[in-house]
């Protein structure tokens, strides 16, 4: 199977769970265990996967690491775990700190199980970073992070290649964190440096306040000008409604009078384009009606994510289902 397959089934759970998961205990059992299994670990293999590993630090005595990944008799991954309920911080990794220095580790991952952080000694050799040079949670899952725990499974594990990549991933990630801060509230620098190259002549402090108020509304504007365009491209090279992943009572050819219009299918990807943040977007089928066109998770009817009422002369409406009593929501379109 997969990792992508089973990290999705994974995130399944750890929406529908995480808030009864109160004690490390729990998170660790229903969370971390199966996480560290869809990267192909044998979790009940002592030698491979320790729990509660222990290796005294100077005066600390008797102090443990929730897990330990060994490969050729060698650690090679400290793991920490929180309660889900907690957020993550530094204070939380002292064990890690300490057991870094002292082990064969070159990597340790910080967990509540929801939040995953990776650290390796990129900075200084031998000592633990301060900061995380890869962050995922598991309830929004990325493709670029599937991409990176490929690197950490049991099959492709390479110490020098993720620590060599690592200082990488760790600049990406304060780039990325300095680039959404600018984007929601631009520095003075960048402020300046936008506005000389776009105005020719002297920056008062007038022209300067100016430019500070249009260019966090400039820079919005370009993201979802991408967005769509984005999401244009792929309803353009849609394929043809015979080619759609048809639920299993249609078929164009039975002559019931159905017809899934072209607003109908553009409807229908926008939604498979939303819920392919959480699930595989093959999951996701459209079965039409004379009143309505479905779309389903995994061809289930009892999993309804949306009815688009389309058909309607003046009124369109879309319907949303929502939790588990499959309460329905309508927005006119």
């Amino acid at each position: 199977m997969e990792l992508s397959i089973r990290l999705a089934e994974l995130q399944k759970r750890t929406i529908e769970h995480r808030e009864v998961l109160l004690t490390e205990e729990a998170a660790k059992t229903a969370l971390v265990m199966p996480f560290l299994q869809s990267l192909g670990y044998d979790v009940f293999n002592p030698s491979e996967v320790v729990p509660e590993f222990t290796a005294d630090v100077g005066t600390k005595k008797g102090e443990k690491v929730d897990y330990a990944i060994c490969a050729g008799g060698k650690v090679s991954i400290l793991i920490e775990c929180k309660p889900s309920s907690v957020q993550l911080n530094v204070n939380h990794a002292g064990q890690l700190f300490r057991y870094f220095s002292v082990t064969d580790a070159r990597l340790a991952v910080l967990t509540n199980g929801v939040v995953y952080q990776f650290y390796s000694d990129i900075e200084r050799p031998n000592k633990m970073d301060d900061k995380p040079f890869f962050t995922f949670t598991m309830d929004a899952i990325k493709p670029a992070d599937i991409r990176t725990l490929e690197k950490f499974t049991k099959a492709a594990f390479d110490i020098d290649k993720i620590v060599q990549e690592a200082g990488s991933l760790k600049t990406q990630s304060l780039i990325r964190l300095e680039l959404e801060k600018e984007f929601a509230e631009p520095s003075d620098e960048f402020v300046r440096m936008m506005a000389q190259r776009v105005h020719g002549g002297r920056l008062t402090p007038a022209i300067k306040d100016g430019f500070a108020k249009l260019l966090a509304p400039a820079i919005a504007a370009l993201i979802r000008d991408f967005v769509n365009e984005r999401l244009s491209s792929a309803l353009k090279a849609s394929s043809p409604v015979e080619d759609l992943p048809l639920g299993a009572d249609d078929d164009p050819s039975d002559g019931d009078g159905i017809v899934t219009t072209q607003e109908e299918i553009s409807g229908f990807h926008i939604i498979q384009a939303i819920a392919s943040r959480l699930v595989d977007p093959k999951r996701v089928i459209v079965r039409d009606a004379k009143s309505y066109c479905a779309i389903l998770l995994d061809d289930n009817n009892r999993k309804t994510i949306a009815r688009m009422h389309f058909n309607g002369i003046t009124t369109k409406y879309l319907g949303m289902f929502a939790g588990k009593t499959r309460r329905g929501i309508c927005y006119p379109t």
